[in-house]
């Protein structure tokens, strides 16, 4: 069985490697969405795989501190902060607190997207 829980956050960010003409070297912002996956077997005593709650204690402060209303490139490990590497990004601090992470969907637009699987 696998279970998700989506948050949104809004940043700022430019990619320093792309050529000097394209638009997403220019400072720009995203209301990005991001959706954590966790996979187990369900609990029989209570009937999940995981407590959305618990899940929350650990992306909320993430989000919340790390990632809201920030700008991305300032943030060690994120100075070439495309989706592909807010996802690893995302994935390499949530996977340690939560061992049953199977998934991180990360949304730039409403046609945008990528996911991470370890």
């Amino acid at each position: 069985m696998e279970i998700s829980k989506t948050y949104s956050f809004d940043s700022a960010h430019l990619l320093p490697k792309v050529p000097c003409e394209h638009k997403c070297r220019r400072l720009h912002g995203h209301t990005y969405r991001v959706t954590v996956f966790v996979k187990g077997e369900v609990n029989p005593e209570y009937g999940w795989v995981e407590d959305f709650g618990n899940i929350s204690k650990i992306m909320k402060p993430l989000i919340d501190d790390e990632l809201d209303h920030r700008y991305l490139n300032d943030i060690p490990g994120l100075e070439n902060p495309t989706a592909e590497n807010i996802c690893i990004w995302i994935w390499n601090k949530v996977k340690p607190k939560l061992p049953k992470l199977s998934k991180v969907r990360i949304e730039e637009t409403c046609t945008s997207a990528c996911e991470y699987s370890g």
